[in-house]
């Protein structure tokens, strides 16, 4: 996506100008809430917020303001994000060059026309120009409660002159892992990484400020909102239309498994090695091996994930029984060395079945928690008769 440039300069050249003209001239300009439609990308899956400011006198300014610009390229970009400690800026471009994008892309645009007083136009366009300087343009981005969408709705507010009322909404609460869920629920692969990573706040009850940070959830409360100023009410939206329509979506082909499906094939392997193994009287060493190192690649990255800025990842229960322990027993484990890896395990995946009562976890690990029973069961069970 384009960084603010040269159209960054000329806006802030031109608001100083501007307020210092009569009011009349802000009757031609339109400043507009642009809701996109998710498309194929995984860091689109949730959709995108823009604002739009329109000044429809002839040679006018036609930009799109985005708080979603990042840079790929930047080092340790990945890693950054996971940490929570990643920047993203304010961009400004033509509109066009907005629309021609998500044109290709095949995504849907929905432009909401605010119904703004000349006064609080002119206030957004001078807040616009504060937050696209160098000093103010970049900020630390936070999935849920400081993004693209949390950052225009709160531009937007602030800058009206007056309350806000919002429709209530007390039969919708979702938590924050059912609201990912829902936008994630063609893609399984994405659910399941979201899943091991959301810790047990993310299965909290939200209230309407904290399910505004999807896209779609706060165009939905900006058409049922009114202003409230001066002892009379206005509709917060005045006009709502579609600026680009849907068009055709390429979808990538993704891996053919679900992780469901996985995990079932995982556990059907699990069950045999546990029949062959009681039958034959003998431990499997390879499938020792393979499940601790199977729990302990799980294990690094959630352990790494208690010192991610992201606040609904750092209390997981899942790291209970998916933590670094078995890389400490591995050698022993691989040299047929008595241990008490399994009996620890053992205690750890009862542990982590009972957590299971308060937070939602991954598909499929509980699977992996059966097996692990089982192959505790295999190690313990001479122990457990005497």
């Amino acid at each position: 996506m384009l960084r603010g440039g040269l159209i960054g300069a000329i806006f802030l050249a031109v608001t100083p100008m501007e307020a210092q003209q009569d009011s009349l001239r802000l009757d031609s300009v339109e400043i507009s809430l642009l809701t996109c439609q998710p498309h194929d990308e995984v860091y689109s899956l949730y959709g995108h917020t823009a604002i739009r400011y329109h000044d429809m006198r002839k040679g006018g300014l036609d930009i799109a303001f985005n708080y979603g610009v990042f840079d790929f390229r930047k080092p340790f970009f990945t890693l950054r994000f996971v940490f929570g400690i990643t920047d993203y800026e304010l961009g400004a471009y033509p509109y066009r060059l907005f629309q021609q994008e998500y044109r290709r892309l095949g995504s849907m645009v929905t432009e909401q026309v605010l119904n703004l007083t000349d006064e609080e136009k002119m206030t957004l366009q001078q807040a616009l120009a504060v937050n696209m300087q160098d000093q103010n343009r970049v900020y630390r981005y936070n999935y849920f409660y400081n993004n693209c969408t949390t950052k225009a709705r709160d531009i937007i507010e602030q800058c009206i002159l007056g309350n806000v009322s919002y429709q209530s909404r007390e039969d919708y609460t979702p938590t924050y892992r059912e609201m990912v869920h829902e936008m994630t629920k063609e893609h399984p692969w994405a659910t399941f990484g979201n899943d091991l990573l959301l810790g047990i706040l993310a299965d909290k009850k939200t209230d309407r400020q904290q399910q505004e940070f999807l896209p779609y959830n706060l165009m939905y409360d900006f058409d049922h909102a009114e202003i409230y100023a001066n002892g009379d009410y206005r509709p917060l939206v005045k006009e709502r239309r579609i600026s680009v329509p849907a068009g055709i979506q390429i979808k990538k082909q993704g891996f053919p498994l679900r992780p469901l499906t996985c995990a079932i094939i995982f556990t059907v392997i699990g069950i045999a090695m546990f029949v062959l193994q009681l039958r034959g009287k003998r431990i499997f060493l390879w499938w020792d091996t393979f499940l601790i190192i199977t729990t302990g690649i799980f294990g690094i990255i959630l352990f790494l994930m208690l010192f991610s800025q992201h606040p609904t990842v750092n209390v997981n229960l899942q790291i209970i029984l998916l933590n670094p322990l078995p890389w400490f027993f591995l050698w022993k484990v691989i040299r047929a060395r008595k241990t008490r890896y399994w009996s620890i395990t053992a205690v750890l995946a009862v542990l982590f079945l009972i957590g299971g009562l308060f937070q939602d976890y991954a598909e499929g690990i509980w699977c992996l928690a059966l097996c692990l029973l089982l192959q505790c069961w295999i190690h313990l069970k001479d122990r457990l008769k005497t």
